[in-house]
């Protein structure tokens, strides 16, 4: 039997790990920009993984009395990988020439002179 604020804090944990997914799904489907569909959902997801596996972390390291050392690891995996591999996704948008860029001027704004 767990105590009742380690359920509760449980539950927290996991909520909050399901909303940061969330967040960064809709990041994924709403956001116009490549740059920006990978900002979104590598900061997210990463957090709403790390506090399920926070969770799942706590509650076997209680149950079993012994410390959770798989979740700790896929943990620090996690948090090491997703933001060097947005790192390289956006590297290689860059390299290939997809970078933002400002629009051209109309050529009629080029012909006439500002005073």
């Amino acid at each position: 039997m767990m105590p009742i604020w380690l359920d509760i804090a449980l539950a927290i944990l996991v909520m909050l790990g399901a909303l940061f997914a969330l967040v960064g799904s809709f990041g994924l489907a709403k956001l116009g920009e490549f740059y920006k569909r990978v900002h979104g959902p590598t900061k997210a997801s990463t957090l709403g993984v790390g506090c399920t596996l926070i969770a799942s972390i706590l509650f076997f390291s209680t149950a079993s009395r012994d410390l959770s050392a798989h979740e700790l690891l896929i943990t620090l995996f996690i948090f090491i990988t997703a933001p060097v591999s947005a790192h390289m996704l956006m590297r290689a948008a860059i390299n290939r020439g997809n970078g933002i860029r400002p629009p051209v001027p109309p050529e009629s704004a080029t012909d006439t002179p500002r005073r």
